[in-house]
């Protein structure tokens, strides 16, 4: 593996408590529709870094955004995060090669979609963390 690991919402909660930093690397439109994790029960505002832009185009100024947002010499390990649990990977993966403790986070904000297509199973959202989508 070639970032930290992978942590379940529950354990990505317990380490934002213990002071990581989330990076939420969805798109602008999945913040603005969709909903973002609230962190303010932890020491740490979350980040807002896009990995891909919407259609999938690579963000090239990704780690440089990430190192204005999370100087790698503050040592805090950082928890991506995305809707289902892949681009973040991908994100941690770029991140540990550009110095930082990364963390990718199963199953993304929403999870895998149930039968019906509906991300109703498992996820941020879903396991009951806070959001700011008014139901917790």
């Amino acid at each position: 593996m070639s970032y930290a690991g992978d942590l379940t919402p529950q354990e990505a909660w317990a380490k934002l408590e213990e002071g990581a930093i989330l990076v939420d690397v969805r798109t602008e439109g999945e913040w603005a529709h969709i909903g973002i994790p609230d962190t303010k029960a932890t020491e740490n505002d979350p980040l807002f870094i896009q990995w891909t832009f919407p259609g999938g185009i690579a963000n090239p100024e990704f780690i440089e955004q990430l190192k204005q947002q999370a100087p790698e010499d503050t040592g805090a390990e950082l928890v991506f995060l995305c809707r289902s649990g892949q681009r973040s990977v991908a994100a941690a993966v770029a991140a540990t090669q550009a110095g930082f403790t990364s963390y990718n986070i199963l199953e993304g904000f929403e999870g895998e979609p149930d039968r019906y297509g509906e991300r109703t199973v498992n996820g941020w959202k879903n396991r009951g963390l806070p959001t700011n989508l008014g139901n917790n």
